[in-house]
């Protein structure tokens, strides 16, 4: 049997089957093949064409857009003839990678003119730059499966293999790897961006951790900034900053080549309002306990995901090194404190080794959502949960009035390796939370669209009810997570912290973004609802 994904969770097990196989991306020779696509137009898709209906949307099927084209570009010559070419026509433009977008950026109705980036997938060897070069429309799943199939490593990127990379990497990126090798972004040497300058020209530029001056804070903004801000990300040169040497093997980490993988499951109807609270307090416990950079337990990774009751069950993913000590006894002692006192046995659905690429496959993690309609919303935690955010979140997911089981949160752990870099060193600044909460709801008709974003409004709201219904920076909470985008953070009627979104998302660093913003994109070419606002723009400006 399968175990729990990321958001889909139904059936009274929790259990849902794993899809099927990623697929490699192409590793043509990067300089014919941008010859050749240089010399061409991009593909233009407008309302009539077959493709249309498939390019105006992406995963989430709350927003499907009604733009006047859609451009297939194949190279980075093409993106900035897109973009200079929507420049001229006058015509509000927006990105697509992945289409894994929470909110609106793309499908929204004053964008007139959609770059979609699929067709740039390919994966290869920058010798120049001593860097393994990726498309900003490659798949996490195509990343995974082509470093380690022709190098033997990885980056520590997200779960879910159909995400592209270009929103996941700019928005910091994390995932099963990150709690022993820190987040994508530490390990992102280089972009290539086109981007406006002020006489509205599209231009190329690539911006690297090694470059001086505006450039390196165009790098640097890329680290954690969000997409869809500063310009279009066409290529992401990944390198380790300790790495040495030229051979590709050498210049990113080895994932593990073994992992031991678990799901348990506590049915909700042996769990009350003491024993789920006991359950939620002592896995954020665990994971406090094992914070720091360098613990023996780093490599140990987990999803605990709490859905309404209606799906049948609390369900437990966990992964960890197969190589390491002794991971069988790792893994009892692990399941034996998060389930210590909560008065009933956890039930072991699945328990097996896996060897490294198939674990990325693995229905545990790897999620892959298609068709649904999602809301979507984030927190940082510093501390487990306290008792008052537990019990909300116990009284919401056993709502009689309610009974959808895609409904209810995600719970991940961060830290680790995670929080060896200082807050601002790259432009995600939470670098010292214990846990990353994704809460999340899937629907399949727009009739339901209230009812289900109602419920996850409320049961956001009353979790930080004692910070106004957001997850204010403090003792216990971080802030949120801009991958995981939630435009409600804007609104003072739902946000009632006093904290603005700005700083929920980015921190201390907001300011330098803003800098950022107006040195590389004055005209506010490159905007969404959630996008970095240059000073000049706040005081009034497009």
């Amino acid at each position: 049997m399968s175990s729990l994904t990321r958001r889909g969770f139904v059936g009274a097990t929790a259990l849902i089957s794993a899809a099927t196989a990623t697929t490699g991306a192409v590793a043509a020779p990067p300089a014919a093949r941008g010859r050749t696509a240089s010399a061409e137009a991009a593909t233009t898709v407008r309302p009539g064409n077959a493709q249309y209906a498939d390019l105006a949307r992406g995963v989430n099927q709350r927003w499907v857009g009604a733009p006047d084209w859609i451009a297939v570009p194949r190279s980075t010559d093409q993106v900035v003839a897109v973009v200079q070419r929507a420049l001229d026509a006058g015509k509000r433009i927006a990105v697509r990678g992945g289409g894994h977008c929470f909110e609106d950026f793309v499908g929204s109705g004053d964008v007139r003119a959609v770059i979609d980036l699929s067709a740039m997938n390919t994966i290869h060897y920058d010798a120049r730059r001593r860097a393994v070069a990726v498309g900003a429309g490659a798949r996490l799943g195509e990343v995974n499966e082509q470093l380690f199939k022709r190098w033997g490593v990885a980056v520590p990127g997200g779960a879910c293999p159909t995400v592209g990379v270009g929103g996941h990497v700019s928005g910091g990126g994390y995932g099963p790897l990150n709690r022993t090798l820190g987040l994508t972004v530490d390990h992102l040497y280089a972009v290539e961006v086109v981007v406006v300058d002020s006489s509205g020209t599209a231009h190329a530029v690539v911006a690297s951790r090694s470059g001086k001056g505006a450039l390196r804070e165009l790098w640097w903004a890329h680290t954690g900034g969000g997409g869809g801000t500063f310009g279009v990300v066409t290529r992401y040169f990944f390198r380790s900053p300790a790495a040495e040497g030229t051979a590709p093997q050498r210049l990113l980490p080895a994932p593990p080549s073994e992992l031991l993988v678990s799901t348990v499951v506590w049915p909700w109807q042996d769990l009350d309002q003491e024993s789920f609270v006991q359950l939620l307090q002592n896995y954020g416990a665990w994971h406090v306990a094992h914070n720091t950079p360098g613990d023996p337990e780093a490599d140990l990774y987990s999803h605990l995901a709490v859905f309404h009751r209606s799906g049948g069950a609390v369900a437990l993913n966990v992964q960890l090194s197969a190589l390491a000590g002794d991971p069988e006894r790792r893994l009892d002692a692990f399941l034996a404190a998060v389930g210590r006192g909560v008065g009933t046995r956890a039930r072991t659905v699945e328990r097996r080794r896996l060897p490294w690429l198939m674990s990325t496959q693995w229905s545990g993690f790897a999620d892959r959502p298609t068709g649904k309609r999602i809301k979507g919303k984030s927190a940082y935690h510093r501390t487990t949960f306290d008792d008052a955010q537990a019990s909300a979140l116990h009284r919401h997911l056993t709502r009689a009035d309610y009974d959808h089981p895609g409904s209810g949160l995600l719970i991940a752990p961060y830290g680790g390796r995670v929080n060896a870099v200082a807050p601002h060193d790259t432009a995600l600044v939470h670098r010292d939370s214990a846990l990353m909460l994704m809460y999340v709801s899937e629907w399949a008709g727009a009739a339901d669209d209230d009812r289900h974003t109602g419920f996850l409004r409320e049961l956001y709201e009353d979790v930080y009810a004692g910070t106004g219904g957001a997850p204010a920076p403090g003792r216990s909470t971080a802030g949120a997570y801009v991958n995981y985008a939630d435009t409600d953070l804007k609104d003072t009627r739902r946000n009632r912290s006093g904290v603005s979104w700005q700083e929920l998302y980015f921190g201390s660093n907001y300011p330098r973004l803003q800098e950022v913003k107006g040195r590389w994109d004055p005209g506010n070419v490159f905007r969404h609802a959630l996008s970095v606002e240059s000073t000049r723009q706040r005081r009034g400006g497009r």
